[in-house]
């Protein structure tokens, strides 16, 4: 009788993750690539987001989900970035977005963050859909 309750019970929370679409932590920003696209300008004077692989002031940013921070070939980063153990997914990017000082201290990237949830979120969803 234990053993049916405790199943029931797994499989009851199994239910309730798929219901609600998992964890928090496989969550993805429900961002419009379009606006995204449109806040990333602000991004565009250090970052790029193309096929070249080739960075600018910043890391090309094409292919950064699922890469660890600090590891694009030929860019060369801050000694905190490269220490700071991070790979790219939506919390990770989302955190950084929000403040990177404060994520990454001693980063070189001057940028103070996106402020607005929305607007990470839409920044998130362009990187994600940037033609490669």
């Amino acid at each position: 009788m234990k053993q049916t309750a405790f199943s029931l019970a797994a499989l009851t929370l199994a239910a309730i993750a798929a219901i609600a679409g998992g964890t928090a932590a496989d969550a993805k920003p429900a961002g419009n690539p379009s606006k995204g696209r449109q806040i990333f300008v602000r991004c565009q004077a250090c970052h790029k987001i193309d096929a070249t692989g080739r960075s600018g002031m910043g890391p090309n940013l094409a292919h950064v989900m699922g890469r660890k921070a600090g590891t694009l070939t030929g860019f060369r980063y801050s000694p905190a970035m490269a220490k700071s153990g991070l790979v790219w997914n939506d919390a990770e990017l989302t955190a950084f977005l929000a403040a990177p000082s404060r994520k990454v201290p001693g980063n070189r990237m001057p940028f103070p963050g996106l402020g607005n949830p929305g607007d990470r979120d839409d920044v998130i969803a362009y990187i994600r859909s940037a033609p490669r």
